[in-house]
């Protein structure tokens, strides 16, 4: 016999979380369309080349990859298959992977479809994506992600207008939050004025775990990739800068930093065209975003009830598209974490009001004549988008009202033969216990 199990950070999901699930995708999917975004999709898994070596050295190390099919072994030289290394190997036992974010596939569907588009392109895509990441709570190897982008436009209203995205978003879901913001070119800039090019992945990557590990082990790490100890305590200075002396802190630093100096117009430039917004924005240096692919504005964004890590995050990639030849085409983007939200919300309350998938009617069978006469109820019900059900089995009363309190169905209807000859039914609120008689047309009206 197999044990039932599940592989390690995946989850099933039940009818009631589906609904609560499906109640977050609704409110985003509505805000990504009233924006102008279109909805893509692409496969769940790509040539493996299409996302290797766009997600620096750690997020390579979590990407799935599927074995080939056939006796693979066979087309291993006996040198490659002794040596037991895992990147010799690889080239011959795997072809594909499952994709890890949906950006890189965004980046590859533009150049094969880019005759048939109208640029700036402006999509949306809701799908799944896989990491062999270390299961936690938020953090799973499955796992949704809703994704909005703009590609072939440099413009900074493009940036502002994912901040009120944000914005609109969570303020629908009532979720109060922090929409943190930097600029890679600032980091970059730091980078240049310490002389940690040598170090600039180790940096980068090592700053992005800051809310996860902290500053001692920040510092630690910088100091064991290389950098010295006067420098880490001065970038830590830096870095910490209060967003109110942030930008007179930073022209005094990077003055003689081209790049530096276009990042921190830009990031003054995104933040005073923003204006007032719901939900705090927050200037932040510390915010680095691992992932290699980023040139210009950044973006994560925290709960401030609830602490779930990063709920979303994105920002501005210019030459993604070049990997795959299609040169000069900036490109935009952010996130939503759908099952961070789902958490944040969940230890929240704020599912109170959520209706799950069960009827609001449920029609009892007494028998076949009675069942028949229902039936054309049944199909007027649907007909009229009121969810409804028969119960498909004439047994005893107290097992089909059993069966609609366990689904929490609201109404069940009843009809036995007086209601027939009067062509009427017995509705019975299953959250007060009334009854009274109806007519076809009051059922039509529940839904009201």
């Amino acid at each position: 016999m197999i044990k039932a199990a599940l592989p390690k950070g995946t989850r099933d999901f039940t009818p009631e979380v589906l609904a609560k699930r499906q109640y977050i995708v609704d409110i985003i999917r509505k805000k990504f369309e009233t924006y102008g975004f279109q909805p893509i999709e692409t496969p769940a898994f790509e040539k493996i080349e299409t996302l290797t070596g766009k997600y620096g050295d750690e997020g390579d190390k979590l990407i799935f990859k599927i074995l080939n099919s056939g006796d693979f072994l066979k087309k291993i030289p006996d040198d490659v298959y002794k040596s037991k290394n895992a990147k010799k190997l690889t080239p011959y036992i795997t072809e594909k992977a499952l994709r890890y974010d949906l950006t890189v596939p965004l980046a590859r569907y533009v150049v094969m479809h880019r005759n048939e588009m109208v640029f700036p392109f402006k999509r949306y895509q809701i799908q799944p994506v896989w990491r062999a990441d270390r299961p936690q709570k938020g953090r799973f190897r499955e796992f949704y992600q809703c994704d909005a982008d703009v590609l072939g436009s440099k413009s900074l209203w493009q940036d502002v207008e994912f901040i009120h995205l944000y914005d609109d978003v969570f303020s629908a879901l009532k979720i109060p939050v922090q929409i943190r913001i930097n600029n890679r070119k600032i980091l970059n800039g730091i980078i240049a004025e310490f002389n940690l090019d040598r170090v600039k992945q180790a940096f980068m990557t090592t700053l992005d775990k800051l809310d996860k590990i902290g500053w001692d082990k920040v510092t630690a790490e910088w100091e064991k990739a290389g950098i010295d100890a006067a420098s880490v305590r001065k970038l830590k200075e830096i870095l910490s800068v209060s967003p109110e002396n942030l930008f007179e802190k930073l022209n005094g630093l990077l003055h003689n930093s081209p790049e530096g100096t276009e990042g921190i117009k830009e990031l003054q430039t995104v933040i005073s065209r923003t204006g007032k917004t719901n939900n705090k924005l927050v200037p932040d240096l510390t915010l680095a975003r691992g992932l290699d692919y980023y040139t210009g504005t950044i973006y994560e964004v925290q709960a401030e009830n609830v602490y779930a890590g990063s709920i979303g995050g994105g920002g501005r990639y210019d030459d993604l598209t070049g990997i795959f030849g299609l040169k000069n085409t900036s490109g935009i983007g952010i996130s939503f974490g759908l099952d961070r939200i789902y958490l944040v919300m969940n230890e929240s309350g704020l599912f109170e009001q959520v209706r799950g998938f069960q009827p609001l009617v449920m029609l009892v069978n007494f028998g076949d004549r009675e069942a028949a006469y229902a039936w054309e109820t049944l199909k007027k019900l649907r007909k009229a988008n009121i969810p409804a059900e028969l119960y498909p089995d004439p047994v005893k009363l107290k097992k089909q009202f059993q069966y609609a309190d366990r689904r929490n169905i609201p109404y069940v209807v009843m009809a036995g033969t007086d209601e027939m000859k009067e062509n009427v039914f017995t509705l019975k609120n299953m959250k007060d216990g009334t009854q009274k008689k109806v007519t076809v047309d009051d059922l039509l009206n529940l839904a009201q």
